[in-house]
């Protein structure tokens, strides 16, 4: 009978190994099939694929490399920030006053609106977080108080997030756009308003016809032209220079696009926070006698935003497993940038882009991952200066796995390929990182391309020939 069961363990041991061969032969056909494609003659290919339970390496093509991610690395901020903050991590915004209320309801001194990081605070992504909801939640509170009329303003507060708000990596054209707003302490309907379009023929002037919600605080210079059909929107929003008003436009539009809008940056998300809370205040007819500030034009001033002296309430974020959700499914840049900042709070760190990926390297190296092979400038990978390898983020993705949280995390992958896998792709760049279950074994993977040639549609049908063999 013992030889009988022996008999049996080897030859399940010899057809997993025979499995297993199997799977790494193929995936180095495929791997050499496509490092050897005309589209990647001048680029650099990486590919890591290891057992999400044991970590073992399935395959590994140039795993030490360091390529640009693209968005790939919102992985990497996702899980460190799960590590870090925990699932359930709130953020907080906080809404006060200063001054005393007099016993007919005025209260001589400002509203502040101090902002805790909270990305999602005005986001159309959650009913709780609306701009009319968090707004009506505001006026609310303060009626509660008995605050009938207000002689002073209302400030927005970047409360504890006072450097820089735009990571030093990222690109002038990148700036202005809605991908590529900056971080705030107090954000602001994701910190994106719309400028809407007035279009013609081919290769005549667009003008701004408007904006949503309307911005009087700022002016608009439009350079762009109207595009070819076909051409989509190549339309870039530059913020304003310091000391100006004028948001510039450029690029081209083209004329079969349907929209007739872009999407573009807050340039300071808490003055327009103060300014919408301002507004709504004066049309149910509670007056507000000095205009709306905030933090960042007080602080061009040489002034400090005063403190609240008392709290009218707490408005919550949704918990960091939402919020992750909405990172990962629609790649939300602001959403990586906020959470690379708030883990630099957690670890007693100012909350700035620089110090959130110092604090990101030195809790992967204690994990066992040399710091070295994650040279980054961003949580969201905008920057094209990123380079990281696929040996790393498929190790830390694998670290995940025995986490409690982990389905909260696997469940923010977008399915691309009918595979649960981030992407990645700015210029020239195209990477995924994600889950495949092969043969009843769940794997884990990163592949990267850097410089390739000719179409993206190109490049990601044969990456997929690739990661099939993971099927």
């Amino acid at each position: 009978m013992r030889i009988k069961r022996t008999w049996l363990v080897n030859i399940l041991f010899i057809a997993n190994a025979a499995g297993a061969q199997t799977l790494q032969q193929n995936l180095q056909k495929a791997f050499t099939r496509f490092q050897q494609d005309e589209q990647c003659r001048y680029a650099s290919v990486s590919l890591t694929v290891l057992d999400a339970k044991t970590g073992e390496t399935v395959f590994a093509a140039n795993p030490d490399m360091g390529l640009a991610p693209g968005s790939t690395l919102k992985t990497v901020t996702s899980i460190t920030a799960f590590n870090v903050l925990g699932k359930d991590y709130r953020y907080q915004t906080q809404l006060g006053y200063t001054g005393t209320i007099s016993a007919d309801g005025t209260l001589t001194g400002d509203i502040i609106i101090k902002g805790g990081g909270d990305p999602t605070l005005g986001s159309w992504r959650w009913a709780a977080t609306k701009e009319g909801v968090v707004l009506n939640t505001m006026v609310t509170a303060l009626k509660k108080a008995g605050i009938k009329k207000i002689k002073g303003c209302i400030i927005g507060d970047n409360g504890v997030f006072k450097n820089q708000s735009i990571p030093d990596a990222w690109i002038w054209q990148d700036l202005g756009t809605y991908y590529g707003a900056g971080i705030a302490g107090l954000c602001w309907r994701e910190n994106q308003f719309t400028i809407t379009l007035n279009t013609g023929s081919v290769g005549s002037p667009v003008s701004v016809s408007g904006t949503i919600p309307p911005t009087s605080y700022l002016e608009y210079k439009s350079e762009l032209t109207n595009g070819e059909a076909k051409t989509g929107d190549l339309a870039y929003s530059y913020l304003p220079a310091f000391g100006s008003k004028v948001m510039y436009l450029r690029g081209t539009y083209a004329i079969d696009q349907t929209k007739k809008r872009i999407a573009a940056a807050i340039p300071d998300p808490a003055y327009d926070a103060a300014l919408r809370l301002t507004d709504t205040l004066k049309r149910i007819g509670i007056s507000v006698s000095s205009n709306p500030t905030s933090s960042v034009i007080l602080g061009d001033k040489g002034k400090i935003a005063p403190a609240a002296t008392k709290s009218i309430t707490t408005i919550l974020s949704p918990e960091l497993s939402k919020i992750v959700y909405w990172l990962n499914q629609k790649s939300v840049n602001l959403y990586a940038e906020q959470l690379l900042a708030t883990i630099a709070l957690k670890a007693g760190k100012p909350a700035s882009t620089t110090d959130g990926v110092d604090v990101m390297k030195d809790f992967w190296e204690l994990k066992g991952i040399d710091k070295r092979s994650m040279n980054i400038f961003d949580g969201s990978g905008l920057s094209p200066q990123d380079r990281i390898t696929t040996s790393t983020m498929a190790r830390i993705l694998q670290s995940a796995k025995k986490e409690a949280w982990f389905n909260d995390f696997y469940e923010s992958l977008p399915v691309y390929n009918d595979m649960k896998m981030k992407s990645g792709s700015i210029n020239s760049v195209q990477a995924y990182a994600g889950f495949q279950t092969h043969d009843g074994r769940q794997l884990c993977f990163s592949i990267m391309v850097n410089n390739y040639y000719g179409p993206g549609s190109g490049i990601r049908e044969k990456m997929f020939r690739v990661l099939n063999e993971l099927k």
